[in-house]
Parts: C-alpha cells; structure tokens; sequence
C-alpha cells in the first residue's frame, strides 16, 4: 500500500477556547476514497465535536452535525473547506 502524504495540518483556537483542526491527506484512489483525499476537519467546543467532516476507514465521505451523522457529497477541497467553515459561522452565531 502506498504511504500517505500529509498535505495540511493545522489548528486554530478562539479566543473562547473553542478549536478547529484540520488535516488532509494525499492518498491513493480507492473504493473508499475515490477524490484520492484522506481528511478530518472538526470544530470542538468544551471538549465536544460540534462539527466534523471526515471519511475514517470504511465509512465513505460523512458530516457530523451536534449528534447527527450524514452523508457527505464530497466536490472537491475547496467546497469542504466552505461547507466546514459556514457550519462553524452557524453555530457560532457568525452568519451574516
């Protein structure tokens, strides 16, 4: 099996303590990853995932929302970076 690239890796905390990390990887075309990304995005707050966008081992492209779990229409990374982020302006109230 071919190695992962790490592409981003980053971590951003508010000043309410809240964080966002993001990291993605380069990985080879699959069944499972077809885009050729391996990628976690989540939005903690107090120590609970608020938002998460992932696709861990076996479970496809997917959104967390609070508790809810769904499918997620994977475009591209750009579109994931925009759909990650206008749920993180939702809930933290910073919609215009």
């Amino acid at each position: 099996m071919a190695k992962a690239n790490l592409v981003i890796k980053d971590r951003f905390v508010f000043h309410d303590g809240s964080i966002v990390e993001i990291k993605i990887w380069e990985v080879p075309a699959s069944k499972d990853k077809p885009h050729g990304y391996k990628y976690s995005f989540v939005y903690v707050v107090n120590g609970k995932r608020i938002i998460g966008y992932d696709n861990a081992e076996g479970q496809g492209d997917h959104r967390h929302d609070g508790d809810k779990v769904e499918t997620y229409d994977f475009k591209d990374i750009d579109k994931l970076f925009d759909d990650f982020y206008n749920d993180i302006r939702r809930v933290r109230g910073d919609e215009n």
